[in-house]
């Protein structure tokens, strides 16, 4: 049968010009044509004279994956190394073409993590970690202040908040040492273990190249035929399709430094670290359908949640903690290699230890000036803190600076305000495009007389950056990677039988979503491959949804203990700046002793009436229950004004009908029913729990005399961030 006969002619939306096999294709063949509904522009002189050629000699050529001299490359999955388990080698040009191209392909917005938000705070020191690093911002008492940017990998700027996606979690150090950025995400795990597959991974997960859609989110075929085929990245895209893919805030947000850093103490000792941020407001999670509604109705809901939560004084807190690991000459702790980004060390062997406390206490005045501007680098270091030969981190330190030269117009970026240091510069660098220092002296070179002999080098007496002389191993240089990298389930068949039975449904549905959102059946029986490795149950349930078969594990299933440290269930945490909607009759009603309590519980109180007025945060065409973490009832208001369909989508008329209470409050209610809040009603608001058939004393639903006491059960609810028994589960799992 001819292309012609087959339905990918029929329903749009086909990938590419022919369907892929399930088998990742090894004969080398010349790149495929374009599809029909595809063409190029006109070929044309620069001065706009037609020359006739075919538009196919501006595209690819030839079978062979070549550099952009057109040289044959025989591996682009690993940076060329000292050894498997050495440092990569500066000499690595494929590595430096493919990342420096990779770092110029957007201008301005960054290639990655364009979608971001930020806040200023301080971070104080415990002095715990003093005896493992010199770093005088670790010092017992020590005051730093910082800035902190929260971002999504994939999506453009102008892309929601709330999409399923790793999260960027970058702090600024700005120490008496220089800037120290700890550049991390909120999964503790990368797709890749090379830098040099950092390109390959991110033109999968962006936007398809001919229709730049879809925007900010992996589920699609590129995204899904790249990670299924590199099965290195099965831990972190499990992690993403977890509830950890959408948290419910930033403040509500763990963060990591991915790799492996080196400390070194004042002795000269080395300790190997894994940086951890915990929040301490607790790790949760929105439902996907809150998700949805969400980058509809509120694109910008964290950003909005951050900057909010600081205004009100509810001022977000972490706190800095490290897992300490002996600096062996393998490397390796309890049989899991540190040099290896796609893997933790699970917490109940190498526990979290608290080092500082960070909180955001202010708002950046101006979002492009310091969010857009500010520039991170890995390579940013201070005394006492290093890095090891983790290829991913390794390519990091070169990509950094050469994608900021790009992106902020040239070398002086940490000129810029927002990347000042705070402690004295004397470098020697001169002039460049936005140069805002005035330079003195006649000599910026050393050794040299005419300017007195400065700068001087410094030595470990005086606050030096003195790299731990860390042995090399000898070996030849080889494009490869230690066998113990090559491990790619195990890890993540431990994340999920750490999984509470409503976590693993959650991950179910991802997983069935995203897959199902893929055009070829060959990646989604490719997905279910790399499922059946995992677990056996999760992946007949996705296979269930797809309606495919399911098929059988190409490797023998792990057997690790579960590390509950991975469930964000269980719990119990402050409420602090939780926002809890108050539903009224009208405008004039008084709930002043029931907002006066939220307030006193340290949470945040929005009325919602149905028109605005004097006290009013919300109307019930403005409100959407996405941004209330819990509903107080305090009427059962009749149908507004502009109750109708053509005034308000909400105001559903068959609901209208059979009921004397707005729709869009019987939508409020049902909707954050659904998503497991604590609902709380006093007064007349015990009428609207009858007209959705909520009953008093169900799951999560309270209905008490007064206001104050309706609050206290809520409270006490939301200390568990949702009513989990509301979703009795269909998998199994440890307990929640």
């Amino acid at each position: 049968m001819s292309s012609k006969d087959t339905p990918r002619d029929n329903i749009p939306g086909a990938p590419g010009v022919e369907p892929p096999p399930v088998d990742e294709p090894t004969r080398p063949r010349d790149p495929l044509p374009p599809k029909a509904d595809q063409r190029g522009p006109a070929t044309g002189s620069p001065t706009g004279q037609p020359t006739g050629a075919d538009p196919a000699t501006a595209a690819q050529a030839g079978a062979y994956l070549t550099t952009a001299q057109g040289a044959r490359l025989y591996d682009t999955d690993h940076s060329l190394k000292a050894g498997p388990r050495g440092p990569v080698l500066l000499q690595d040009h494929h590595l430096r073409e493919k990342i420096t191209h990779f770092d110029h392909e957007r201008i301005p917005e960054r290639v990655v993590h364009a979608r971001g938000a930020a806040a200023h705070g301080v971070f104080e020191s415990y002095g715990t970690a003093a005896r493992i690093s010199r770093a005088a911002f670790l010092a017992e008492g020590a005051r730093t202040p910082v800035f902190v940017r929260f971002s999504t990998v994939l999506g453009s700027r102008g892309s929601a908040d709330t999409v399923r996606d790793t999260r960027g979690f970058a702090t600024k150090f700005y120490t008496s040492e220089g800037v120290f950025d700890l550049v991390g995400n909120n999964i503790p795990v990368f797709f890749i273990q090379d830098a040099i597959k950092f390109p390959d991974v991110i033109h999968a997960g962006k936007p398809h190249p001919d229709r730049e859609i879809p925007q900010a989110q992996s589920a699609h075929d590129t995204f899904w035929d790249f990670v299924t085929l590199h099965t290195e990245a099965t831990f972190h895209t499990l992690w993403n399709m977890s509830d950890r893919g959408i948290p419910r805030s930033f403040r509500m947000m763990e963060g990591f430094g991915v790799h492996t850093f080196r400390l070194v103490d004042a002795e000269g000792g080395t300790t190997l670290v894994k940086f951890h941020w915990k929040p301490k407001l607790g790790v949760h999670s929105l439902v996907w359908e809150e998700a949805q509604i969400a980058a509809g109705v509120d694109p910008d809901f964290h950003r909005r949640d951050l900057a909010d939560a600081i205004e009100a004084g509810a001022h977000p807190q972490w706190e800095l903690g490290v897992q300490t690991f002996p600096d062996t000459e393998d490397q390796m702790f309890e049989g899991i290699d540190l040099l290896d980004p796609t893997k933790i060390v699970p917490e109940e062997i190498a526990p979290v230890q608290p080092v500082g406390l960070m909180t955001l206490d202010a708002n950046p005045s101006n979002y492009f000036a310091e969010t857009e501007q500010v520039a991170f680098h890995v390579g940013n270091l201070v005394p006492g803190v290093d890095v090891t030969n983790d290829a991913l981190m390794q390519g990091r330190l070169f990509s950094y600076v050469d994608t900021q030269i790009t992106r902020l117009g040239g070398p002086n970026f940490p000129q810029l305000p927002i990347n000042r240091t705070h402690a004295p510069v004397n470098d020697m660098l001169r002039d460049g495009m936005h140069q805002t220092a005035v330079h003195r002296g006649v000599a910026p070179y050393r050794p040299n007389s005419l300017d007195g002999g400065c700068p001087f080098t410094a030595g470990a007496d005086t606050g030096a950056y003195i790299e731990a002389p860390v042995e090399v191993p000898a070996s030849r240089k080889v494009r490869d990677a230690a066998a113990s990298f090559d491990d790619h389930f195990s890890q993540a068949r431990l994340f999920w039988r750490s999984m509470t039975p409503p976590e693993r449904e959650h991950i179910a549905a991802a997983y069935t979503f995203e897959l199902g959102k893929c055009y070829e059946n060959a990646v989604k029986e490719r997905g279910l491959r790399v499922l059946a490795n995992i677990d056996g149950e999760l992946c007949r349930t996705v296979a269930a949804g797809l309606g495919l078969p399911v098929p059988e594990p190409t490797v023998p299933l792990a057997d690790p203990e579960p590390s509950p440290a991975l469930s964000q269930l269980g719990g119990r945490w402050p409420t602090d700046g939780r926002v809890i909607g108050i539903v009224v009759a009208d405008a004039g009603q008084d709930v002043a002793d029931v907002r006066q309590a939220v307030l006193a519980a340290d949470m945040v109180p929005l009325v919602v009436a149905p028109t605005g007025g004097p006290g009013v945060q919300r109307t019930f065409a403005t409100a959407r229950s996405i941004e209330f973490d819990a509903l107080l009832l305090a009427a059962a208001p009749g149908p507004a004004a502009d109750a109708a369909p053509a005034r308000d989508a909400k105001a559903d008329p068959e609901a209208a009908a059979v009921t004397d209470i707005d729709p869009r409050v019987l939508l409020l209610v049902t909707e954050a029913y659904r998503h497991g809040k604590p609902l709380g009603a006093f007064g007349e608001g015990s009428d609207v729990l009858a007209a959705v058939g909520l009953a008093a004393g169900g799951a999560g639903v309270v209905a008490r005399d007064t206001g104050a006491e309706a609050l206290g059960q809520v409270a006490g609810l939301l200390a568990e961030h949702r009513v989990w028994d509301r979703f009795p589960p269909l998998l199994g799992g440890s307990p929640a």
